[in-house]
């Protein structure tokens, strides 16, 4: 099981480079969020795999030079900027796309947040990326959530407030009464947010 670091600290480890682990866990976190954007603008799931490998190259590249500054852009924004230019740069392999801003040496430019890098015929991307990054921080919360709660309050939490089940029903199938389907949902709820903000903050 991976080291939940927090977001500064791991950004931090990956600067330095002296920790293979490191890049695991930013896998881990990341790994999904960069595929699904990709899948989600038309792209086919291997080629998904290769924008998240192209990702992870980029910022090999990029990060033992990275300073993260709050002040100039979060990093949601920068690692947005590289995911975007290496979907335009697949999907311009597939004559879908504008040309990609690259460098002489053919590197895409980590550029910091707001200073442009969509194309202005892909602005749809920025949609895709905010929706996904929400689902991203709840897959996030939802594996502390797991460690948290027991299996009961989580199956109950599955069955009522994600997959739709009445609480009549989640309470029958489960052995449980009305008022402590309720209380799993109520307590599994509040935790979420909870987590939610406080990785939103860790964001900077």
């Amino acid at each position: 099981m991976l080291t939940r670091s927090t977001h500064i600290s791991l950004l931090n480890q990956l600067r330095d480079g002296i920790d293979p682990a490191a890049w695991r866990e930013f896998e881990h976190r990341y790994g999904d969020l960069v595929r699904n954007v990709a899948l989600r603008r038309g792209m086919q799931p291997a080629d998904c795999d290769d924008v998240l490998q192209d990702v992870m190259m980029a910022l090999t590249r990029s990060m033992p030079g990275f300073e993260y500054d709050p002040q100039r852009g979060s990093f949601r924004g920068y690692l947005k900027t590289i995911t975007g230019h290496i979907i335009f740069r697949k999907l311009r392999q597939n004559g879908r796309s504008r040309p990609l801003l690259e460098d002489e040496a053919g590197d895409i430019r980590a550029m910091p947040a707001g200073r442009g890098g969509l194309s202005g015929d892909d602005s749809d991307l920025e949609m895709l990326w905010e929706s996904e990054w929400r689902q991203y921080h709840l897959r996030l919360a939802m594996r502390t959530i797991e460690t948290e709660f027991n299996e009961m309050d989580l199956v109950a939490f599955a069955y009522y407030a994600v997959e739709g089940r009445s609480v009549q029903e989640t309470a029958d199938a489960l052995g449980m009464s009305v008022d402590q389907v309720y209380q799993a949902k109520s307590r599994i709820l509040r935790r979420l947010s909870q987590l939610i903000e406080q990785q939103v903050r860790e964001e900077g």
